[in-house]
């Protein structure tokens, strides 16, 4: 698990998350993401490089998500993995995150 940050103008940033989001890198990635919500105004986290997540990222997802908005600040997530997307689907939690999504075909 490796992640990336760029600092945007007005204090907004984009977070490039790459490998496994799993209960063996949540906490590290935890750390991580409360760093940066810290240091931007808004945070767009990067999904493409998401090869695996399990329920302790997804948990990780929805804390950050409820994290921003305790501090009036907007989470987005974008370029959906489909490691991603079958997790947000299997769950149904695409509307919490409320981000639009793109269908990638498989083939």
């Amino acid at each position: 698990m490796a992640m990336s940050m760029k600092q945007g103008d007005g204090g907004a940033c984009c977070c490039t998350i790459e490998g496994e989001m799993t209960i063996y890198t949540a906490l590290e990635l935890k750390e991580q993401l409360m760093a940066a919500l810290t240091q931007c105004s808004a945070l767009e986290l990067s999904m493409a490089g998401v090869d695996e997540i399990d329920s302790a990222g997804l948990q990780l997802l929805m804390l950050t998500k409820t994290e921003a908005k305790a501090q009036d600040k907007t989470l987005s997530l974008s370029d959906h993995s489909a490691a991603v997307l079958d997790i947000l689907a299997l769950c149904n939690l695409e509307s919490f995150f409320g981000d639009p999504v793109l269908i990638r075909s498989r083939g």
